[in-house]
């Protein structure tokens, strides 16, 4: 399974680790309310739909009504707590890695020692190794949601693993199997927090009151707008990996080389630059984003970043973004790279995510 992560999002109004609000108040009769929400029904449009302004800007906070008639799930390589993906009742399936003969459940923090634990095992030497979630598995995690109502499924990009594939395959079985159950399956084609926030937003949309179909096109209209742009002061990895040969790995180490890397419009990793020193590494993520992001310096949307085992790097690169666009919307929020990108990146890599213009397709 090949690697990456992240990105930022300028969606609903709320932060994306707050919950939705009750926009009808405490201490009314059940009829005011029950009008209340019919005349925001009325002034939203008929039905409450999201116009197609909204879904161009990822703007749902007029639609405050909580009405979750379906089910969504996702993978464990969103990035994000446990805690919070439960707290935003998102079923989620779990990947597994390989590490010196035993097997190991992708944690997402549910554990304090667990990713400590997993990083001092790299620097021992242990090798550490994931794979594909197979159709089994696919099959009865569905059949477990389906039981409950319909469901959409949001994938761990294709560009980073072939899994989709088996989940769709899966799902074709499952429609047969309950032919009354609404069943989508999308591909994320983005990786770590950004395929977090892909999710994190979906959820917006859902506890908003949005059916399924607006959220499948929705992630499809914007799914590659949200950026992925990183960079490691490790080759180790990726030279594992195949991204970095043997002797560049070598003489890069030697010379400082960081590596520049972005995903691209199929999900994959893309090393488009180098340059020499953590200190250009960032200028060159800030410069990326000043050249990419919607708005460029006067950007107004989120940011995230995602880190494995550098936290200090990360830090240092919040706050080069901070100072360059005045006007992001709240604090970059940084996050751990799980276990099963890590088995990838390795210590040193830090992600950015926000959103941004089309992703180009290409090895550029």
């Amino acid at each position: 399974m090949r690697i990456l992560l992240g990105v930022e999002l300028r969606f609903c109004n709320s932060t994306p680790f707050s919950t939705v609000q009750n926009p009808f108040g405490r201490g009314k009769t059940a009829g005011r309310r029950e009008e209340e929400k019919r005349s925001r029904l009325r002034s939203m449009g008929r039905g409450g739909k999201i116009n197609h302004a909204q879904k161009k800007r990822g703007d749902f906070s007029e639609r405050r009504f909580c009405c979750m008639s379906f089910i969504l799930s996702c993978e464990s390589t969103v990035d994000l707590p446990f805690s919070y993906v439960e707290s935003r009742k998102i079923p989620v399936l779990f990947y597994s890695y390989l590490m010196d003969g035993q097997t190991y459940v992708d944690d997402m923090l549910r554990d304090s020692e667990a990713l400590p634990a997993f990083y001092r095992r790299l620097k021992e030497g242990q090798m550490a190794t994931t794979s594909q979630i197979n159709e089994t598995d696919y099959l009865n995690f569905f059949d477990e949601q389906l039981q409950k109502g319909d469901l959409l499924h949001l994938a761990f990009g294709s560009g980073m693993t072939n899994s989709v594939a088996n989940a769709q395959t899966a799902a074709e079985k499952m429609r047969e199997k309950y032919p009354n159950r609404r069943l989508i399956v999308l591909d994320s084609l983005a990786s770590s927090s950004g395929y977090g926030m892909l999710v994190d937003t979906a959820a917006d949309m859902r506890d908003a009151g949005a059916e399924m179909e607006e959220i499948e096109a929705w992630v499809l209209a914007n799914r590659n707008r949200v950026h992925h742009q990183f960079y490691s002061t490790d080759l180790k990895y990726f030279r594992r990996g195949g991204r970095v040969s043997g002797p560049a790995a070598m003489i890069g180490t030697i010379l400082n080389i960081c590596p520049l890397m972005h995903l691209n419009a199929d999900g994959r990793i893309i090393a488009y630059g180098k340059v020499r020193g953590k200190k250009n590494a960032i200028a060159a993520t800030v410069n990326w984003m000043k050249e990419h992001a919607q708005g460029g310096e006067k950007y107004d949307g989120k940011c995230f970043i995602s880190h494995s085992h550098c936290w200090g790097d990360a830090e240092e690169t919040r706050r080069e973004i901070e100072a360059a666009f005045p006007k992001l919307r709240g604090k970059v929020r940084i996050f751990d790279i799980g276990t099963i990108i890590a088995c990838h990146t390795g210590p040193g890599t830090v992600a950015v995510f926000f959103m941004g213009d089309e992703r180009e397709a290409g090895e550029k």
